[in-house]
């Protein structure tokens, strides 16, 4: 039976990407990114407009993936040096490396449903190191959060020869695939 609604954001993992030729990609293992509070991704294209005899002839909308945040209770040491390119000294002391390169990852993550939990893979992410913020204690404790902003945009596929950006698990998904979701990014192999 299908979701009827979605809610609650849980299981983030990244894998770090090795682009190859033709924007295809190779994966590590999925790393968790625990506390994931909220994700917010638009997304990015525009809708292109060819008029002819006096009307909107033709209208296509252009699909350049998508932009937003991931915040999380707290960016893990090993996110930070792994994908924003910190550097742990010899004395545990993270530094931020200005000329850190850009690391691409796919991020792994899952809505809850009233019925099953739909889980999704984004491809080829970039993100932003995070804002420095803090607030006072008062009478009570609230825990601060961190967040990054996020880029995705597409793989290349060869098997499929199709330039992919995102992908989901749903009603028919075998067991197999999402039971392994987030052992290894799913690669789709082939369309029906």
């Amino acid at each position: 039976m299908a979701n009827k609604i979605k809610y609650g954001i849980k299981n983030a993992y990244y894998a770090i990407a090795t682009l190859g030729d033709n924007n295809t990609a190779t994966y590590g293992t999925p790393v968790a990114l625990p506390g994931a509070v909220s994700l917010a991704l638009d997304q990015e294209g525009e809708n292109n407009i060819f008029y002819a005899d006096n009307i909107a002839y033709f209208s296509a909308y252009g699909n350049d993936g998508y932009t937003g945040s991931l915040e999380l209770a707290l960016i893990p040491d090993a996110f930070r040096t792994e994908v924003l390119g910190e550097v742990l000294d010899n004395k545990g002391v993270l530094i931020e490396n200005q000329n850190a390169e850009t690391v691409h990852f796919a991020l792994l993550f899952q809505f809850e449903g009233d019925k099953k939990a739909t889980r999704h893979v984004m491809y080829n992410c970039t993100a932003s190191r995070p804002s420095v913020n803090g607030n006072t204690k008062e009478a009570t404790i609230n825990p601060e959060t961190e967040t990054i902003n996020i880029t995705a945009t597409s793989i290349h596929v060869n098997a499929l020869d199709m330039d992919i950006v995102k992908a989901r698990t749903g009603d028919g998904t075998d067991t197999t695939t999402y039971d392994g979701w987030t052992s290894a990014v799913y690669i789709p192999a082939s369309l029906p």
